[in-house]
């Protein structure tokens, strides 16, 4: 899972967040603003020299079938929250436009961050992101899980940092998985598994670290706090979770137009919900005792805890 469109404004006005809701709720209104979304963000790609159509035509010409099958788990129950439109696909994550698009759509999206930092701005983000690992982590991790994988960019910057480590990428969408997977050939200490981030499978303490990579915006909260409980079962002792998202408290979304807003809310169903989490306290309530927030970008921050 991973954000494909820029961040919202926090309103602090009750009416104008249930103005928008309404006007999304009518569906010709919805789709316009779904359409306009996707061709902003397409536009946007091609602008700062991301080849967006390019790279999608060029993987679209691979056969997939073969890889998607060693990565599904056939009898794998998805919950009802994964089933909505995410990021204006009608199937959300579930299906191959949208795994292809993932890596764009990133590039795309995270170009505004900092001025004149156009399609390396999403590397810069996840660079702040592994520096704040720089500072936080007592000694480099061996064993790490990277939930929410989508197509592996996460994974791929925890293997370059972490080259002795090995990786588990978990995700619900097996299109992701299958993309991840071909870019992965040869890699033998990654391994991806077809799972929920909230119900993994995997064992009791195998990991030192736990990443979750803008994941969490796209959750429901009883969601969020569920991947909190796995993610502390899937810690040893003294084994540290990072969570790398959106700032609520970042000024930038405050000052963003709400025609901008109407666009981006109809991709993300659950912001609201999101902006609304106290996630330091939520992580307390989950077994992290201590956690420290760290503002990695001007729209982004980090959190990183430890066991109790």
């Amino acid at each position: 899972m991973f954000n494909v469109v820029a961040a919202p404004v926090k309103l602090s006005d009750r009416f104008a967040t249930q103005l928008v809701n309404g006007l999304l709720a009518i569906q010709p209104l919805a789709a316009l603003a779904k359409h306009q979304a996707r061709q902003m963000m397409i536009n946007r790609a091609e602008k700062i020299g991301v080849p967006w159509r390019a790279q999608v035509a060029q993987l679209s010409q691979m056969s997939w079938q073969p890889v998607l099958e060693q990565v599904q788990s056939p009898n794998l129950h998805y919950p009802d929250y994964y089933l909505r439109s995410f990021h204006a696909y009608p199937e959300g994550n579930l299906s191959w436009q949208a795994a292809w698009e993932v890596e764009v759509a990133a590039k795309a999206v995270h170009a505004g961050i900092w001025p004149d930092a156009g399609a390396l701005g999403d590397d810069k983000l996840r660079q702040s992101f592994q520096g704040v690992l720089n500072t936080c982590l007592p000694a480099p991790p061996q064993a790490i899980v990277d939930l929410g994988c989508s197509v592996g960019m996460s994974t791929f910057a925890l293997q370059d940092a972490y080259p002795e480590a090995a990786i588990t990428g978990v995700d619900l969408s097996p299109y992701f998985l299958a993309v991840a997977k071909q870019r992965s050939r040869g890699t033998a200490r990654i391994t991806w598994k077809h799972a929920a981030a909230e119900a993994t499978g995997l064992g009791d303490r195998l990991f030192d670290l736990v990443v979750i990579f803008l994941v969490f915006h796209e959750l429901p909260q009883a969601v969020t706090r569920q991947v909190l409980q796995e993610a502390r079962r899937l810690l040893r002792p003294g084994g540290h979770v990072a969570i790398m998202d959106m700032n609520p408290d970042s000024p930038v979304y405050a000052q963003m137009r709400p025609y901008i807003l109407t666009l981006l809310k109809s991709t993300e169903p659950y912001l609201d919900e999101y902006f609304s989490l106290d996630l330091v306290e939520a992580l307390r309530q989950n077994g992290f005792p201590s956690p420290q927030v760290f503002v990695n970008s001007p729209r982004h921050r980090t959190v990183v805890a430890a066991t109790g």
